[in-house]
Order: C-alpha cells, then sequence, then structure tokens
C-alpha cells in the first residue's frame, strides 16, 4: 500500500516545493541560503547514477510524530537528490532497492535481522545504516532502538547521498559522544538578541503561543540533522518574565513543534525571580521559602512542558543576582535549582563565567579560584559549563584551567557560534579550526593524553552526564546568519557535538557540498578559505596571544580603550603596551595565572623561550626588541602579523572572485560583498592596532609592512563600524 505522508500542516508547502523543483528540473527562483545544508536537488555527478539504481522505496512503518517527521523528510529528499519519484510505504513488503527505516518494535523486516547487540552498543541516539539481504531482496536499513535515533540515522543517510560514493556494502554504527548537545539562544523577550548578528529573535516572541511561524519546524529539522538535542530559549542575562505564566506558555508552543525533531527546550532563570515574580523578599537559596517557590515554578513547568531538560544559570556575573548576593555559594545556588528539576531527570547547567572588578586581579584566574574550592559539592545533575578559554570568546585564547582541574565536577564546554569577536556577520572565520585547537588541548590532567575532549566526553574522570552548549548564530535574516559563510558554524559545532574527533577540513568539505557545490576543484578551493580563515582574523585583530583589543560594540579596533564601568572591560587592562614592551604577565613575576595549568604545561607556558609564539603576550610582558624564533624582533613580527591578515583577505577576494559561475549568483555577490567589507575592516584593525602600538614601541614600519593612510586621530575618528565621524571624547 502507497502511502500519502502525513505531514504537518506547516511542511507541506516547503516538502512540496523541494519535491516539484527537484523532480521536474527546475530550479529554485532564488539560492538566498534558506535551505542551509539540506539542498536536495538533483544530484548530476557520476556517484548520483549508483545511488539512483540502489533506492527506489521508502518503507517507514509507524505514525507518531517523529516517523511522520522522517517520512516528510526523506521522500521529498531522496526524490529530489535522485531526480526520481521514491514512493513511499508503511507495510513490511519489500523489494530490491527499498530504505527500511525504523526500531524493531515499529519494523518488522528490522526486528527479523537481530540486532539488539548492535543497537545496545549505539544507544538510544544511535544508529546503524545496513546493506542487507530480507527474504532474497538488497535492501537498505537505518535502524535504531528509539524513533530518535532513526531520525538522526535518515539524515546520516542523507548526508552520505549528498557527500559519498554509493556503496552497496554500508556498515555504519554511530552514536553521539555527548549526552546533551546544546544550543544556547541570547534571545531577549523584545525580540532582539544579545550579540546576534543575523535579524530578530526566531522565537517570534510577541506572536506566541496563538500564531506558530513555520521557520521554527525548519529550524528543528536543521538542528536535528546535526543531532543537536536541545536548544536554551532566553538570554543568559535573563528577564524574570521568562518565568511567568504568559511566558511559559509560548515556551510550551515552542517545545511543542521541537519535540518530534528530538530538541528539547531548556529556560534561563533570573535568580531573583522569586522576588521579582511572586514579591518574596529574599532569594536566598538555603531560605525554605525560596526553595519551595522553585519546586512550584519547576512543578509548572513540567505540567505545560512534561519533557523540558532544565535551567541554565548565570549567576554573580556582569550584575546578574546570585547566591553569593546572600552570602551563599555558588554550590548552594546550583543545587537548590538541581532539587527543583531532579524529580524530573532535569539537569542545571551552571555557567563558570564568574569574574569581580577585584583591583589588581587577573580575570583570567577569577572562575577558577572561585570554583575550584567547590570540586565535588556540586549536586549529580548539575554541570559546570565552562567557556573555552578563560576570559571571553577571544579570536585565540588558552583553554580555560577548569578543564581536567575539577575531577570530581561534571564540566561541559561552552563554545560561541556567533562571531561577538571575529566581525560579527561580516567576516567569515571558520570557527572548526579553533573548536579543533580547543578540544585537542592537553591539559595534562592525568599525564600525556588528557586532551579537552577526553576530559569532557566522561573518558577521563567518568563523569555520567556529558554535554556541550555553542551559542547560536541564528536569526531571522533569510540565510538564518547573516552570512552565507556563517552557516557552515553552525553546521560545524552540530558536527563536533556529535563526534568531537572530527577534522575540521573534514566538517568543511561535508557542509561545502551540501550547501554549495559538487565540483571537486571548487570545493577544494572553498575549504582551503575556511580553514584559512581563523587565522586570518586572529592575524589582523589579535595576533601572538593579544586579547579583547575590541571596541564597545565588539566589533572595530579600540586598543586605546574607552570609557567602561570596570577595568577588565577596558583594551589597556590587557594589553599592557607601554614603552618597555607589551602583554600580560601571568607568570610568577605577575598574576601567576599560569600555576593553574598542569606541568609540564605550566612550565612551558611560565618560560619566555618555549611559550608559543600564538599565546606569547597571553602569558608574558615582552619588550618590542625581544628576539623571536622567527629571527625578527617582537615589534616587526606583530607588524607582519597584522599584514599578513590583511594580506589574507584581498587574497580571498580573489579566490572568490574566480567561482563565479560556479556558485548560484546570488550567494556569490552576496558573500563577494562581504569580503569587500572584510578587507576593509582587516586594514582597520591593522592601522589602529600599529599606530596606536608605535606611540610605545618607537619602531618603524618593516618594508614589508603597508604604511597606514590615515593617522592615528583619524582612526580614532571612525565610527564603531568603522566609518567617519566627529571625533570621540
Amino acid at each position: 500500500m502507497l502511502l500519502k505522508p502525513k505531514l504537518p500542516i506547516n511542511r507541506i508547502s516547503i516538502c512540496f516545493a523541494v519535491l516539484l523543483f527537484a523532480v521536474s528540473g527546475v530550479r529554485a527562483p532564488a539560492e538566498d541560503g534558506y535551505r542551509l545544508w539540506m539542498r536536495y536537488d538533483t544530484l548530476a555527478d557520476a556517484n548520483a547514477q549508483a545511488w539512483r539504481s540502489s533506492i527506489n522505496t521508502v518503507v517507514i512503518p509507524g505514525d507518531s510524530p517523529t516517523m511522520r517527521a522522517i517520512l516528510a523528510e526523506l521522500v521529498p529528499a531522496l526524490s529530489g537528490l535522485l531526480g526520481k519519484s521514491i514512493a513511499a510505504s508503511a507495510n513490511n513488503t519489500l523489494a530490491d532497492g527499498t530504505l527500511v527505516v525504523g526500531t524493531p518494535s515499529t519494523s518488522s523486516a528490522i526486528a527479523s535481522l537481530q540486532l539488539r547487540d548492535a543497537l545496545a552498543k549505539v544507544g538510544d541516539e544511535g544508529f546503524l545504516i545496513r546493506s542487507e539481504k530480507i527474504d532474497g531482496r538488497s535492501v537498505t536499513v537505518i535502524a535504531a532502538s528509539t524513533e530518535l535515533g532513526a531520525l538522526y540515522g535518515a539524515f546520516h543517510f542523507l548526508r552520505l547521498v549528498q557527500t559519498q560514493p554509493a556503496s552497496g556494502n554500508l556498515n555504519i554504527s554511530e552514536k553521539p559522544r555527548f549526552l546533551f548537545r546544546l544550543l544556547n539562544h541570547w534571545d531577549n523577550l523584545d525580540g532582539s538578541i544579545e550579540r546576534g548578528y543575523a535579524g530578530q529573535s526566531l522565537w517570534k516572541w510577541n506572536e506566541l503561543p496563538g500564531t506558530i511561524d513555520p521557520r521554527l519546524t525548519d529550524y528543528a529539522r536543521a538542528s536535528a540533522s546535526l543531532g543537536i538535542n536541545g536548544a536554551v530559549l532566553n538570554n543568559v542575562n535573563a528577564d524574570a518574565k521568562s518565568l511567568t505564566p504568559e511566558y511559559l506558555r509560548k515556551a510550551a508552543a515552542i517545545a511543542d513543534v521541537f519535540r518530534p525533531y528530538g530538541v528539547r527546550v531548556y529556560l534561563v532563570p533570573r535568580f531573583s525571580a522569586p522576588i521579582e515574580i511572586d514579591g518574596l523578599e529574599t532569594a536566598d537559596p538555603l531560605d525554605p521559602k525560596v526553595a519551595a517557590w522553585w519546586k512550584a515554578k519547576t512543578d509548572e513547568i513540567y505540567k505545560l512542558i512534561p519533557d523540558f531538560g532544565g535551567y541554565l544559570v548565570k549567576a554573580n556575573s556582569e550584575g546578574q543576582p546570585g547566591p553569593m548576593t546572600y552570602g551563599r555559594t555558588h554550590a548552594d545556588g546550583a543545587n537548590m535549582l538541581a532539587a527543583a528539576v531532579a524529580r524530573y531527570g532535569g539537569i542545571v547547567m551552571w555557567r563558570a563565567f564568574i569574574y569581580d572588578p577585584v583591583p589588581g586581579s587577573d580575570r583570567a584566574a577569577e572562575a577558577y579560584n572561585t570554583l575550584k574550592p567547590f570540586d565535588g559539592k556540586f549536586a549529580p545533575n548539575v554541570i559546570l559549563q565552562v567557556k573555552n578559554g578563560p576570559v571571553d570568546f577571544m579570536p585565540r585564547e588558552p583553554f580555560h584551567p577548569i578543564f581536567g582541574s575539577m575531577p570530581h565536577t561534571q564540566v561541559m564546554p561552552e563554545v560561541q557560534i556567533t562571531q561577538e569577536y571575529l566581525g560579527h556577520s561580516n567576516s567569515i572565520a571558520f570557527l572548526a579550526t579553533m573548536w579543533r585547537e580547543f578540544l585537542d588541548s592537553d591539559t595534562y590532567a592525568k599525564g600525556p593524553g588528557s586532551t579537552v575532549t577526553r576530559v569532557v566526553d566522561g573518558r577521563l574522570y567518568g563523569q555520567t552526564l556529558t554535554a556541550i552548549a555553542g551559542v547560536a548564530n541564528t536569526g531571522d535574516d533569510r540565510n538564518w546568519t547573516g552570512h552565507h559563510l556563517a552557516q557552515a558554524n553552525w553546521f560545524a559545532y552540530g558536527r563536533l557535538a556529535w563526534n568531537p574527533d572530527m577534522s575540521a577540513r573534514e566538517i568543511a568539505d561535508e557542509w561545502t557540498e551540501m550547501t554549495l557545490t559538487h565540483d571537486r576543484k571548487s570545493v577544494d578551493e572553498i575549504v582551503r578559505l575556511l580553514l584559512e580563515s581563523r587565522e586570518a582574523v586572529v592575524n589582523y585583530e589579535m595576533p601572538l596571544g593579544l586579547a579583547h583589543l575590541m571596541d564597545n560594540p565588539h566589533y572595530g579596533p579600540g586598543p586605546w580603550g574607552y570609557p567602561v564601568a570596570r577595568p577588565d572591560w577596558s583594551p589597556v587592562y590587557y594589553h599592557r603596551a607601554a614603552n618597555d614592551g607589551i602583554g600580560f604577565d601571568r607568570t610568577a613575576t605577575g598574576t601567576n595565572a599560569v600555576a593553574q595549568y598542569h606541568e609540564p604545561l605550566r612550565s612551558r607556558y611560565a618560560d619566555l623561550s618555549t611559550c608559543p609564539d600564538d599565546m606569547l603576550l597571553w602569558f608574558h610582558h615582552v619588550p618590542w626588541t625581544y628576539k623571536m624564533r622567527s629571527g625578527r624582533t617582537l615589534w616587526d613580527e606583530l607588524c607582519l602579523r597584522y599584514q599578513r591578515g590583511v594580506d589574507w583577505t584581498g587574497d580571498a577576494r580573489k579566490r572568490w572572485d574566480a567561482l563565479a559561475g560556479i556558485i548560484d549568483a546570488e550567494r556569490h555577490t552576496a558573500v563577494a560583498r562581504k569580503l569587500v567589507i572584510q578587507q576593509r575592516d582587516a586594514k582597520w584593525w591593522r592601522d589602529a592596532g600599529l599606530l596606536y602600538f608605535q606611540t610605545f614601541s618607537k619602531q618603524p614600519f618593516p618594508a614589508d609592512v603597508d604604511q597606514p593612510t590615515r593617522t592615528l586621530d583619524e582612526v580614532k575618528a571612525l565610527d564603531d563600524y568603522g566609518h567617519p565621524q566627529k571625533a570621540k571624547k
């Protein structure tokens, strides 16, 4: 019996459009980036024919929302990719070329394969993809223990079709390495997004729950295609209103859309919510009335959202209230909330982004100093959410010393997908290389090989709750991320959250083929651009371990500083440029923050002769005339790094221009325009940095560095985005 797929009402037109454009051979009227990596246009290369001959029918028994979602994805996707109509069936009558998807409980064909042991090894979210013979028929099987695993397997299979040669002997076993794989959305209730560079919030809070944007389904599809299984809906700088009945109903409406795709919702509570919502006299976590309030509020949430994931908390940081407001500890606050959600299997993610404006302190050392004494004192369902670096998502930082230093506490990385310090949505900065560098960092916590990956995936200390979070770069711009190539960072985060051992090159290759082109020469060129891009931005923004050199909107340069409420928000606090040199001394002669790292890393960073060049000015205050490994002075090396970054942007423009005719005109033009802005910004950063630092170094620019065309005063007079304005006071 052939079935007409039962699609959710807001998916019918989308799937039909994909199928129409693919099967009829008519191209979509615009390549505006909306489809992300889920572009199911007909494959034209030699591999397509082999896939075409191996898949004729899709058999997906079951009528749950998740099984319908699988059917809704696979039928139009395979019809489009293979350029032929793919039939859909719910019975177990198999023919050669059948793709069977499901679980042993939904499919008798899958049950007949006796896969219990193999499925047990991949767990609830894993899957198997196999070429099998059933009743003498050659079929392909996507099998899982749960429907969600089957959904992930379906998306993995589509990725294979899009990027890999067909094989008649598939034998794939996959499971995620992290139990929780989340996107953190810093979305405000008024629709704005803190550090968002792609438009307004996707959630459209003002329309919920009565009107639900169909785009929410496509967000859930995109997340599920990468195995992302959680979304924190609101900003870490939380508004207490997010926990009021009005907004909980809105969150429940979002959860209803996400549920078939396995994306659970989480909320950020404002720690003072008991006071602000219901007028309690205190929010002291050890006050029984406060604990009772949080238990009642959590009960209210779970009645509306039965699969609610739990809380993400920012407390006693940058003005946010927290347990220390009441003389309590971070463990007191986290454990009080953990008790409220534990009854439902929920978790609390407690952010380690904690620092105080203490005179003479080192912001990079404060989170460790504050939290290390509480190792082993957090509840079993608390996970400490730690930024990849000890300051704040800088273009390059050493890994956070908390990783590997709290063996009795569950820790999870927080990385930033949105490019707060890397050119916003105007620059190419492929962050898989940054995250690969971070995950591969050796903490030496239990000797060589104690990488950050082994710390956070549970292998080093045996933590049972494993997780990773990424601060999302999505908004309601038509292309989702503001820059077409920034989609690669959403994709890369999801792929690394599933498998933190994937190489940046492998991820870039997959994304490029799925999103832009299958032309092998062009794929190689785009992959090379992506892999080089983040290092280029580091070179022209914050080279040699410098950090926090930006102006107030965190976009353009401002190494001279600007009015701030506290010294550790000013660039001069970090670079410490003076006539005798530049850099922050974190060795024993300075703040001794280097002591937070394990040996031999501690000694390697502390010794000027062995500290890597890329971390040099992070850990050392270095004379301008210091002789670098290159044989150049520090000043000359700094100048050349800035120039190298600028030169890359010019070269990138030429290389992208050469792809005209390969990449569709709409997206090619859009990226080309962004590259013009990036090149302008790179020159702005170089001129600002070198002209300002030259006032201390008193050294001439090397011959192979372009001379600035503006004076330092003229550069300072530019506005926050590089445009001329009246001079700043």
